[in-house]
Protein backbone atom coordinates (compact mmCIF):
# COMPACT_ATOMS: atom_id res chain seq x y z
CA UNK A 1 0.00 0.00 0.00
CA UNK A 2 3.08 2.17 0.93
CA UNK A 3 3.79 2.05 -2.49
CA UNK A 4 0.43 3.26 -4.13
CA UNK A 5 1.13 6.48 -1.74
CA UNK A 6 4.48 6.92 -3.38
CA UNK A 7 4.10 10.82 -5.16
CA UNK A 8 5.99 9.49 -8.36
CA UNK A 9 3.12 6.11 -7.97
CA UNK A 10 0.34 8.75 -7.54
CA UNK A 11 1.36 10.91 -10.53
CA UNK A 12 1.30 7.63 -13.09
CA UNK A 13 -1.90 7.09 -11.35
CA UNK A 14 -3.28 10.63 -12.34
CA UNK A 15 -1.62 10.59 -16.09
CA UNK A 16 -3.64 7.33 -16.48
CA UNK A 17 -6.80 9.30 -14.71
CA UNK A 18 -6.45 12.09 -16.87
CA UNK A 19 -5.88 9.91 -19.98
CA UNK A 20 -8.99 8.16 -19.29
CA UNK A 21 -10.84 11.70 -19.50
CA UNK A 22 -9.50 12.60 -22.48
CA UNK A 23 -7.78 15.05 -20.70
CA UNK A 24 -5.52 17.56 -23.27
CA UNK A 25 -2.70 17.54 -20.58
CA UNK A 26 -0.22 15.85 -22.33
CA UNK A 27 4.21 16.18 -21.99
CA UNK A 28 5.70 17.90 -25.15
CA UNK A 29 8.16 15.13 -26.96
CA UNK A 30 10.96 16.87 -26.49
CA UNK A 31 10.82 17.25 -22.77
CA UNK A 32 9.29 13.55 -22.58
CA UNK A 33 12.53 12.81 -24.60
CA UNK A 34 14.98 14.97 -22.12
CA UNK A 35 12.87 13.03 -18.97
CA UNK A 36 13.37 9.59 -20.30
CA UNK A 37 17.71 10.88 -21.13
CA UNK A 38 17.71 12.48 -17.62
CA UNK A 39 16.72 9.18 -16.02
CA UNK A 40 18.90 6.78 -18.01
CA UNK A 41 21.94 9.51 -17.32
CA UNK A 42 21.42 9.32 -13.48
CA UNK A 43 20.64 5.68 -12.95
CA UNK A 44 23.54 4.90 -15.26
CA UNK A 45 25.84 7.40 -12.89
CA UNK A 46 24.33 5.59 -9.96
CA UNK A 47 25.09 1.84 -10.86
CA UNK A 48 28.58 3.41 -12.05
CA UNK A 49 29.56 4.79 -8.62
CA UNK A 50 28.12 1.99 -6.54
CA UNK A 51 30.29 -0.26 -8.72
CA UNK A 52 33.66 1.11 -8.47
CA UNK A 53 31.97 0.98 -4.34
CA UNK A 54 31.55 -2.66 -4.28
CA UNK A 55 34.20 -4.41 -7.16
CA UNK A 56 33.32 -7.34 -9.39
CA UNK A 57 32.64 -9.70 -6.31
CA UNK A 58 31.62 -13.50 -7.11
CA UNK A 59 28.41 -12.62 -6.26
CA UNK A 60 28.11 -9.63 -8.42
CA UNK A 61 29.42 -11.98 -11.41
CA UNK A 62 26.91 -14.49 -10.35
CA UNK A 63 23.72 -11.89 -10.61
CA UNK A 64 25.62 -10.86 -14.05
CA UNK A 65 25.54 -14.85 -15.09
CA UNK A 66 22.05 -15.26 -13.69
CA UNK A 67 20.55 -11.96 -15.58
CA UNK A 68 21.90 -13.27 -18.94
CA UNK A 69 20.69 -16.85 -18.58
CA UNK A 70 17.56 -14.97 -17.93
CA UNK A 71 17.26 -13.00 -21.16
CA UNK A 72 17.45 -16.64 -22.77
CA UNK A 73 15.02 -18.37 -21.29
CA UNK A 74 12.53 -15.91 -20.74
CA UNK A 75 12.31 -15.29 -24.60
CA UNK A 76 11.59 -19.30 -25.46
CA UNK A 77 9.44 -19.90 -22.61
CA UNK A 78 6.97 -17.23 -23.99
CA UNK A 79 7.49 -18.86 -27.79
CA UNK A 80 6.87 -21.99 -26.62
CA UNK A 81 4.09 -20.86 -24.79
CA UNK A 82 2.41 -18.79 -27.56
CA UNK A 83 3.48 -20.15 -30.61
CA UNK A 84 0.71 -22.60 -30.95
CA UNK A 85 -2.25 -19.45 -29.58
CA UNK A 86 -0.90 -16.75 -32.11
CA UNK A 87 0.68 -16.58 -35.70
CA UNK A 88 4.31 -17.73 -35.13
CA UNK A 89 5.95 -14.13 -36.34
CA UNK A 90 3.35 -12.73 -33.43
CA UNK A 91 4.77 -14.80 -30.95
CA UNK A 92 7.75 -14.29 -31.68
CA UNK A 93 7.71 -10.62 -31.12
CA UNK A 94 5.89 -11.02 -28.02
CA UNK A 95 8.46 -13.37 -26.56
CA UNK A 96 11.33 -10.88 -27.75
CA UNK A 97 9.87 -8.44 -26.02
CA UNK A 98 8.27 -9.71 -22.72
CA UNK A 99 12.48 -11.22 -22.73
CA UNK A 100 14.15 -7.86 -22.91
CA UNK A 101 13.28 -5.33 -19.89
CA UNK A 102 11.88 -1.83 -19.44
CA UNK A 103 14.06 0.69 -18.25
CA UNK A 104 11.29 2.89 -16.45
CA UNK A 105 10.00 -0.12 -14.69
CA UNK A 106 13.63 -0.73 -13.10
CA UNK A 107 14.67 2.92 -12.65
CA UNK A 108 10.64 2.28 -9.92
CA UNK A 109 12.26 -0.52 -8.41
CA UNK A 110 15.74 0.96 -7.58
CA UNK A 111 13.39 4.03 -6.46
CA UNK A 112 11.52 1.81 -4.38
CA UNK A 113 13.94 -0.55 -2.75
CA UNK A 114 15.85 2.83 -1.56
CA UNK A 115 12.61 4.08 0.33
CA UNK A 116 12.66 0.86 1.65
CA UNK A 117 16.00 1.18 3.22
CA UNK A 118 17.50 -1.99 0.95
CA UNK A 119 21.21 -1.43 -0.32
CA UNK A 120 21.03 -2.49 -3.94
CA UNK A 121 23.92 -3.41 -5.69
CA UNK A 122 25.22 -0.86 -8.96
CA UNK A 123 26.14 -3.79 -10.82
CA UNK A 124 22.09 -4.56 -11.17
CA UNK A 125 21.96 -1.67 -13.71
CA UNK A 126 24.93 -4.17 -15.77
CA UNK A 127 22.12 -6.63 -15.59
CA UNK A 128 19.48 -4.65 -17.39
CA UNK A 129 21.99 -3.63 -20.11
CA UNK A 130 22.98 -6.93 -20.74
CA UNK A 131 19.55 -8.49 -20.38
CA UNK A 132 18.36 -5.99 -23.49
CA UNK A 133 19.81 -7.93 -26.94
CA UNK A 134 19.48 -12.26 -26.35
CA UNK A 135 16.05 -11.67 -26.75
CA UNK A 136 16.69 -9.46 -29.70
CA UNK A 137 19.02 -12.04 -31.14
CA UNK A 138 16.16 -15.09 -29.84
CA UNK A 139 13.80 -13.19 -32.08
CA UNK A 140 15.30 -12.37 -35.22
CA UNK A 141 16.68 -16.11 -35.30
CA UNK A 142 12.88 -17.21 -34.82
CA UNK A 143 12.00 -15.35 -37.64
CA UNK A 144 14.14 -15.78 -40.07
CA UNK A 145 13.63 -19.46 -39.25
CA UNK A 146 9.74 -19.27 -40.28
CA UNK A 147 10.47 -17.29 -43.00
CA UNK A 148 13.24 -20.20 -44.37
CA UNK A 149 10.40 -22.63 -43.14
CA UNK A 150 7.23 -20.64 -45.55
CA UNK A 151 9.37 -20.25 -48.07
CA UNK A 152 10.09 -24.06 -48.52
CA UNK A 153 7.16 -25.38 -47.37
CA UNK A 154 5.70 -27.80 -49.94
CA UNK A 155 1.80 -26.91 -50.98
CA UNK A 156 0.66 -29.79 -53.47
CA UNK A 157 2.06 -31.72 -56.52
CA UNK A 158 1.16 -30.29 -60.20
CA UNK A 159 1.72 -33.03 -62.96
CA UNK A 160 3.37 -35.50 -60.99
CA UNK A 161 6.09 -32.17 -59.99
CA UNK A 162 6.25 -31.23 -56.47
CA UNK A 163 5.36 -27.57 -56.12
CA UNK A 164 6.75 -25.38 -53.31
CA UNK A 165 5.07 -22.65 -51.42
CA UNK A 166 5.74 -19.13 -52.37
CA UNK A 167 8.76 -17.75 -53.28
CA UNK A 168 11.48 -17.36 -51.22
CA UNK A 169 11.30 -15.17 -48.40
CA UNK A 170 13.76 -12.06 -48.03
CA UNK A 171 16.39 -12.81 -45.28
CA UNK A 172 15.03 -10.21 -43.40
CA UNK A 173 17.90 -8.03 -41.74
CA UNK A 174 21.11 -9.95 -40.30
CA UNK A 175 21.78 -10.36 -36.90
CA UNK A 176 24.60 -8.36 -36.68
CA UNK A 177 23.08 -5.42 -38.30
CA UNK A 178 20.08 -5.80 -35.39
CA UNK A 179 22.99 -5.63 -32.65
CA UNK A 180 24.03 -2.77 -34.01
CA UNK A 181 20.99 -1.05 -34.06
CA UNK A 182 20.69 -1.90 -30.39
CA UNK A 183 23.83 -1.20 -29.38
CA UNK A 184 24.10 2.30 -30.78
CA UNK A 185 21.04 2.90 -29.94
CA UNK A 186 20.97 6.70 -27.76
CA UNK A 187 19.25 5.72 -24.97
CA UNK A 188 21.66 2.43 -24.63
CA UNK A 189 24.89 4.28 -25.44
CA UNK A 190 23.92 6.87 -22.69
CA UNK A 191 23.36 4.75 -19.95
CA UNK A 192 26.67 2.67 -20.98
CA UNK A 193 28.62 5.48 -21.08
CA UNK A 194 27.40 7.38 -17.78
CA UNK A 195 27.81 4.09 -15.63
CA UNK A 196 31.52 4.67 -17.26
CA UNK A 197 31.60 8.16 -15.92
CA UNK A 198 30.44 6.82 -12.59
CA UNK A 199 32.80 4.28 -12.46
CA UNK A 200 35.91 5.69 -13.20
CA UNK A 201 35.01 9.36 -11.12
CA UNK A 202 34.21 7.04 -7.82
CA UNK A 203 33.67 8.29 -4.59
CA UNK A 204 34.71 12.23 -5.76
CA UNK A 205 32.45 12.29 -8.66
CA UNK A 206 29.44 10.90 -6.61
CA UNK A 207 30.20 14.28 -4.51
CA UNK A 208 29.89 16.56 -7.57
CA UNK A 209 27.03 14.79 -9.21
CA UNK A 210 24.70 14.88 -6.40
CA UNK A 211 22.71 17.34 -6.45
CA UNK A 212 21.73 16.25 -10.33
CA UNK A 213 21.68 12.19 -9.91
CA UNK A 214 19.89 12.26 -6.78
CA UNK A 215 18.52 15.04 -5.31
CA UNK A 216 16.71 16.07 -8.54
CA UNK A 217 15.88 12.63 -9.32
CA UNK A 218 12.69 11.67 -7.60
CA UNK A 219 10.72 15.20 -9.19
CA UNK A 220 12.73 13.65 -12.36
CA UNK A 221 11.01 10.23 -12.26
CA UNK A 222 7.25 11.85 -10.93
CA UNK A 223 7.58 14.09 -14.18
CA UNK A 224 8.14 11.12 -16.33
CA UNK A 225 5.52 8.91 -14.87
CA UNK A 226 2.86 10.99 -15.61
CA UNK A 227 3.31 10.94 -19.36
CA UNK A 228 3.75 7.22 -18.92
CA UNK A 229 0.10 6.96 -17.28
CA UNK A 230 -0.91 9.47 -20.17
CA UNK A 231 0.42 7.40 -23.23
CA UNK A 232 -0.79 3.99 -20.65
CA UNK A 233 -4.64 5.61 -21.13
CA UNK A 234 -3.98 5.86 -24.77
CA UNK A 235 -2.67 2.63 -25.19
CA UNK A 236 -5.13 0.71 -22.62
CA UNK A 237 -7.73 0.15 -25.84
CA UNK A 238 -5.23 -2.01 -27.34
CA UNK A 239 -4.93 -4.14 -24.91
CA UNK A 240 -8.20 -4.33 -24.51
CA UNK A 241 -8.53 -5.63 -27.96
CA UNK A 242 -6.27 -8.88 -27.56
CA UNK A 243 -7.53 -12.17 -27.18
CA UNK A 244 -8.66 -12.67 -23.00
CA UNK A 245 -4.99 -15.55 -23.12
CA UNK A 246 -2.70 -12.85 -24.37
CA UNK A 247 -4.14 -10.80 -21.90
CA UNK A 248 -3.38 -13.03 -18.98
CA UNK A 249 -0.27 -14.13 -20.41
CA UNK A 250 0.85 -10.65 -19.68
CA UNK A 251 0.09 -10.96 -15.93
CA UNK A 252 0.85 -14.12 -15.41
CA UNK A 253 3.72 -14.62 -17.37
CA UNK A 254 5.48 -12.01 -15.96
CA UNK A 255 4.52 -12.92 -11.83
CA UNK A 256 6.08 -16.77 -13.94
CA UNK A 257 9.36 -15.40 -14.99
CA UNK A 258 10.35 -13.46 -11.56
CA UNK A 259 9.21 -16.99 -9.65
CA UNK A 260 12.36 -18.22 -11.80
CA UNK A 261 14.55 -15.26 -11.02
CA UNK A 262 13.71 -15.82 -7.37
CA UNK A 263 14.87 -19.68 -7.99
CA UNK A 264 18.05 -18.91 -9.16
CA UNK A 265 17.89 -15.63 -6.49
CA UNK A 266 18.03 -18.27 -3.81
CA UNK A 267 20.56 -21.30 -5.36
CA UNK A 268 22.96 -18.02 -6.15
CA UNK A 269 22.90 -16.91 -2.80
CA UNK A 270 22.43 -13.33 -3.78
CA UNK A 271 21.13 -11.03 -1.56
CA UNK A 272 17.47 -10.15 -0.90
CA UNK A 273 17.66 -6.54 -3.00
CA UNK A 274 19.69 -7.95 -5.93
CA UNK A 275 17.05 -10.61 -6.24
CA UNK A 276 14.15 -8.24 -6.07
CA UNK A 277 15.36 -6.51 -8.98
CA UNK A 278 16.43 -9.28 -11.08
CA UNK A 279 12.87 -10.49 -10.64
CA UNK A 280 11.71 -7.00 -11.64
CA UNK A 281 14.05 -7.41 -14.67
CA UNK A 282 13.00 -10.63 -15.51
CA UNK A 283 9.19 -9.98 -14.84
CA UNK A 284 9.45 -6.62 -17.03
CA UNK A 285 9.15 -6.24 -20.90
CA UNK A 286 10.33 -3.69 -23.41
CA UNK A 287 8.43 -1.17 -24.89
CA UNK A 288 10.36 1.25 -26.38
CA UNK A 289 13.62 -0.61 -27.39
CA UNK A 290 12.54 -3.76 -28.44
CA UNK A 291 9.18 -2.71 -30.37
CA UNK A 292 11.13 -0.39 -32.24
CA UNK A 293 13.80 -2.81 -33.12
CA UNK A 294 11.34 -5.15 -33.99
CA UNK A 295 9.20 -3.22 -36.78
CA UNK A 296 12.56 -2.92 -38.57
CA UNK A 297 13.59 -6.89 -37.77
CA UNK A 298 10.26 -8.77 -38.22
CA UNK A 299 7.99 -6.65 -39.93
CA UNK A 300 5.53 -9.54 -40.27
CA UNK A 301 4.40 -8.86 -36.82
CA UNK A 302 1.48 -6.97 -35.70
CA UNK A 303 3.07 -3.95 -32.95
CA UNK A 304 -0.18 -3.16 -31.78
CA UNK A 305 -0.24 -6.46 -29.89
CA UNK A 306 3.31 -6.94 -28.69
CA UNK A 307 3.55 -3.11 -27.97
CA UNK A 308 -0.05 -2.62 -26.70
CA UNK A 309 0.24 -5.66 -23.80
CA UNK A 310 3.58 -4.45 -22.99
CA UNK A 311 2.85 -0.97 -22.22
CA UNK A 312 -0.90 -1.11 -21.63
CA UNK A 313 -1.45 -4.53 -18.96
CA UNK A 314 2.54 -5.16 -17.86
CA UNK A 315 3.62 -2.04 -16.89
CA UNK A 316 1.23 -0.53 -14.91
CA UNK A 317 0.68 -4.02 -13.33
CA UNK A 318 4.45 -3.88 -12.66
CA UNK A 319 4.64 -0.39 -11.43
CA UNK A 320 1.32 -0.82 -8.60
CA UNK A 321 1.55 -4.54 -8.07
CA UNK A 322 4.46 -6.58 -9.04
CA UNK A 323 7.29 -4.06 -7.49
CA UNK A 324 6.19 -4.43 -3.69
CA UNK A 325 5.20 -7.71 -4.72
CA UNK A 326 8.60 -9.21 -5.72
CA UNK A 327 10.25 -7.37 -2.91
CA UNK A 328 7.83 -8.77 -0.44
CA UNK A 329 8.62 -12.24 -1.59
CA UNK A 330 12.65 -11.40 -1.82
CA UNK A 331 12.85 -10.27 1.27
CA UNK A 332 10.91 -13.22 2.89
CA UNK A 333 12.51 -16.01 1.30
CA UNK A 334 15.72 -14.62 1.35
CA UNK A 335 15.92 -12.23 4.27
CA UNK A 336 16.18 -8.17 3.87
Amino acid sequence: MNNLLDPAILFFVFGVLAGALRSNLEIPPAIAKFLSLYLLMALGLKGGFALAASGLSTSVLSALGAAVALAFIVPALGYAVLRHRVPKFDAAAVAASYGSVSAVTFVAAMQYLESQQLAVGGHMAVAMVLMESPAIIMAVLLASRLRHAASSAPVGVSGGALVLGAPAAPAGPSIGKILHESFTDGAHLLLLGAMAVGYLSGEAGQAVMKPFSGDLFKGMLAFFLLDMGLMVARRFGEARQQSPLLMVYAVVGPVFHAGIALAMGWLLGLSAPDTALLMVLAASASYIVVPAVLRYAIPEANPSLYFGLSLGITFPFNLLVGIPLYTTVATRVLGG
